[in-house]
């Protein structure tokens, strides 16, 4: 049976502004769930139910095929059985719909793959994923009623402690698995159904704007970052102009040549060092003068015409592999080397070719303190990767 996997992405948010590409730890929302539904291997398609023109750029980024929703079930008050039900009268080959939640980053493909099992191999009709939680709850007192609030899950005079209750298990909404002939009947949940307990640090939904701290650190933390494990960076490769500088240049009456840059990214670099990371910069035009009243003390390679062949040399050379290695760049002819390195950003202004190809988008412009944004987030992973050491 055709097992689609199908991502509800309409445009209107009331809560935040075309939440589902707002980057999230410089990656689009809707991004890590699409990673891991085509890690998993699982799906026979994947789709993005859309009504917006940049959520179907960044779906078809991302691996996906895009279905244009009507603006029949894109209103506020749509449900998402109305948009699934619509999904599947437009594809009639798909059998069982696995309805993942854009907000839901933390979601990894060993999870997938095991809720696939439960439909396809064990026979169940709908899978729908849950999270336990250990939480007392209370009857409501609504203002104005003259009554007492009574204990629903829990003796007062006996309290539970922690490790000696199971606790309850909640929907988490991440997602929901469910055959056509279910669907069809208006139904999500039904006829021979399980769930699946996902892991509590893996369940974060974003609902609102004052979570997406919270969720950047959780997902830092407990996402899904790709097949391969995150290994120590030990080189950065910059690109100079548009990276290092803001991509201008100033000529003076004496046809002197000027750029700026922002202190904040040689602050960037110095940290990087004192980490033991190398910083090396490229350029594929002649800059060395610049680079020169600069005074980074960092290798640099101008005249670049083939910035990839020059980054291949610097790997073999300091013994890397390329999950070592992590490039930052914003052009068209920086593309090889940030499909390249293990770890790869562009500036917030980078062109579309840049940043499609890029794993990270950071918030700040060129030269306007994307290095020191891009180190950060160099540092927050080395920290997962001593995390995953101890562990």
């Amino acid at each position: 049976p055709h097992l689609a996997a199908l991502v509800l992405a309409r445009g209107g948010s009331k809560g935040i502004p075309l939440k589902n590409i707002k980057l999230l730890a410089g990656v689009p929302l809707i991004g890590w769930v699409l990673r891991a539904a085509i890690d998993a291997g699982v799906f026979h398609s994947i789709w993005v139910s859309t009504d917006h023109d940049e959520i179907e750029k960044v779906a078809k980024q991302f691996g996906a095929q895009v279905h244009r929703r009507s603006p029949e079930v894109s209103q506020d008050s749509s449900t998402s059985l109305e948009a699934i039900t619509e999904f599947l009268n437009h594809h009639r080959e798909v059998d069982i719909v696995g309805n993942i939640q854009a907000t839901s980053p933390c979601l990894h493909p060993s999870d997938l793959v095991k809720v696939a099992d439960l439909i396809q191999k064990e026979g169940f009709d709908s899978v729908f994923s849950v999270v336990r939680r250990h939480q007392f709850r209370w009857s409501e007192v609504k203002k104005g009623e003259n009554k007492m609030t009574e204990p629903q899950n829990l003796n007062p005079a006996k309290r539970y402690r922690r490790q000696d209750w199971p606790g309850e298990l909640y929907e988490n909404g991440s997602f929901y698995f469910a055959k056509r002939h279910l669907i069809e009947k208006g139904y999500l949940q039904g006829g021979k159904m399980a769930y699946y307990e996902m892991r509590a640090e893996h369940s974060v939904d974003i609902d609102i704007d004052i979570d997406w701290p919270i969720a950047e650190q959780r997902v830092l933390s407990f996402g899904y970052f790709g097949k391969e494990p995150l290994k120590e960076v030990k080189l950065l490769v910059c690109s100079i102009d548009g990276c290092l500088t803001n991509g201008r240049i100033y000529v003076t009456e004496d046809h002197k040549e000027m750029v700026s840059y922002d202190y904040r990214d040689i602050v960037g670099i110095d940290l990087l060092k004192k980490r033991g990371i190398q910083v090396r910069l490229i350029s594929d035009r002649d800059c060395s003068k610049t680079l020169s009243a600069m005074q980074l003390g960092c290798v640099a390679k101008v005249n670049a015409t083939n910035k990839l062949q020059v980054l291949k040399d610097w790997q073999e050379d300091m013994g890397l592999s390329w999950k070592e290695v992590a490039y930052l760049g914003n052009e068209e002819s920086d593309m090889e080397c940030l499909k390249q390195a293990g770890m790869s950003g562009v500036p917030a202004d980078a062109c579309a070719a840049a940043q499609k190809a890029a794993g990270y988008i950071c918030k700040s412009r060129g030269g306007c303190g994307a290095v020191r944004e891009f180190a950060q987030h160099i540092f927050l992973l080395l920290e997962k990767v001593n995390s995953a050491r101890k562990q």
